[in-house]
């Protein structure tokens, strides 16, 4: 009988498009696990076939009390506090660590595939993303958590007898991200200024880079669900690997691409960057003194490891994959 794939973190923005990944591919016998006390997510498993729903703390119950023992094939473990500025560390840690390492230990004892949600976070300041111990610095405790769960992989990993893979996801933006408020995506933001006053709004350069030419991986949900799907399908695929396109696109990139796609729907012609600036359509606001000396000014992916473990498909751009989402977006306001 077949066993059931867990995915926790299930409402949310990955997890919520794993479980449809899943889907596509004819399994839905899927523990989904969340925490909803934030009622709205429930949006995004309404679509999704699953098996069961349990809430996190019913579950952790269920994999300390034996209950799931022989039960379960794989589990995509994306459930996590998210919030980059939530400055609580304990809460923090027993979300993104204590948690992580919980469902780890599950499934080396299971001999279950496990997946998991690491952060390009970790990475600090940069300026290299190379999965290599020496180039990690995090700048705030969201980032610590995900690092220190990083370092607990690579101490099981030459002994494990089953599958880990941890994904150091870079700045993913698409569907289903609506309920992440200010930890959504600044293509989701800029969408939303857009239609709300026809202008948009994009920090002022710092750390030497330009108006709006701070630059960052930004890789299309889509694409990082096709990467964990690859990882589930090869089983002897073990590690830590980045997760993004390998590509640094700048901010101003990502308002061009969504103001266009804007404009397009509307009928109305593409405009340059500097066409949209003249015109008031993109302006330029002061960097906040909250987020200095916590911000990536530049990430990009170093996908080495992942394209020699064999996932050699093509990653959307910022122009392919912000079109795409506008037009969800568009479709999903009733535009």
């Amino acid at each position: 009988m077949a066993r059931y794939y867990v995915v926790t973190g299930a409402a949310g923005f990955i997890g919520s498009n794993l479980i449809a990944g899943l889907n596509a591919r004819g399994i839905d016998k899927i523990l989904a696990v969340d925490d909803l006390t934030q009622g709205d997510k429930f949006r995004n498993l309404a679509h999704g076939e699953i098996a069961d729903y349990f809430d996190k703390n019913q579950f952790l119950d269920m994999i300390h009390n034996g209950d799931l023992d022989g039960e379960v094939e794989a589990i995509l473990h994306q459930g996590a506090c998210s919030d980059t500025m939530e400055s609580n560390g304990q809460y923090m840690m027993e979300n993104n660590y204590r948690y992580s390492l919980d469902v780890m230990n599950f499934c080396l004892d299971q001999e279950a595939q496990f997946l998991y949600a690491s952060s390009a976070s970790v990475y600090g300041a940069g300026p290299v993303f190379v999965e290599d111990r020496k180039y990690e610095a995090p700048l705030n405790v969201y980032a610590y958590s995900k690092y220190l769960f990083d370092q607990a992989v690579r101490r099981v990993l030459p002994e494990a007898a089953s599958q880990i893979a941890g994904f150091r996801y870079f700045n993913v933006y698409g569907q289903n991200e609506q309920h992440k408020g200010k930890m959504a995506s600044v293509s989701f933001h800029l969408f939303n200024q857009y239609r709300a006053s026809g202008k948009v709004k994009l920090f002022e350069g710092i750390d030497g880079y330009p108006d709006g030419g701070q630059k960052r991986d930004f890789v299309h949900v889509d694409d990082v669900v096709a990467v964990n799907l690859h990882f589930l399908e090869n089983p002897s695929l073990s590690g830590i690997f980045n997760l993004g396109t390998g590509r640094a696109q700048t901010f101003n990139d990502v308002a061009v691409a969504t103001l266009n796609a804007c404009r397009a729907s509307e009928g109305k012609p593409a405009l340059s960057l500097e066409q949209l600036v003249s015109e008031g359509i993109l302006e330029y606001i002061p960097f906040p003194d909250a987020l200095r000396g916590k911000y990536q000014s530049y990430t990009q992916a170093d996908i080495g490891l992942l394209r020699s473990a064999g996932y050699a498909a093509e990653f959307n751009s910022v122009e392919q994959g912000v079109a795409k989402y506008v037009k969800i977006l568009n479709e999903r306001a009733g535009a």
